[in-house]
């Protein structure tokens, strides 16, 4: 079963459980994932679902900064409920050692010396880490890496 099926599984079982709040957000993902489907008019792969889900992600983790810094709570906190739905639905997070050898491998097989090659190791990356990892603490790490060596 593909990715989006499973969404739209989840989202009847939802409306059926009179979840609101998760049956809310699954609509927001499904709406966002036919969105994407008709600006680049193709049917989505597993891949393409698992980018749309790390951008909403991202824009809920920056959601959030923002309501917490002005002092609404109420709205970080549904914030925070939608981040934990659609987190559930990335592949299983890498670990730290995990990451740092992807990026060590990426770094030598890309030949990578300075921070000027930096793109190249991140679009080596972010192919494989996408979903999985947190491209901001990646970028950093391989940031780091470049001008360290």
């Amino acid at each position: 079963m593909s990715l989006k099926q499973r969404i739209n599984d989840d989202l009847k079982a939802a409306m059926r459980a009179g979840e609101t709040g998760r049956r809310d957000t699954l609509r927001l993902l499904l709406a966002a994932l036919k969105q994407r489907e008709v600006d680049d008019r193709k049917e989505l792969t597993d891949a393409d679902v698992v980018a749309v889900i790390d951008k909403m992600i991202k824009q809920r983790r920056e959601a959030i900064a923002q309501f917490e810094k002005g002092g609404r709570q109420d709205l970080a906190e549904k914030e925070q409920f939608e981040l934990g739905v659609l987190q559930a639905y990335l592949p299983q997070a890498l670990s730290e050692a995990e990451i740092d050898a992807a990026v060590a491998e990426a770094i030598a097989s890309a030949g990578a010396k300075a921070p000027s090659d930096m793109g190249k190791v991140m679009g080596a990356l972010k192919a494989k880490l996408a979903g999985r990892a947190d491209m901001g603490k990646v970028s950093a790490l391989v940031k780091s890496r470049l001008s360290g060596s």
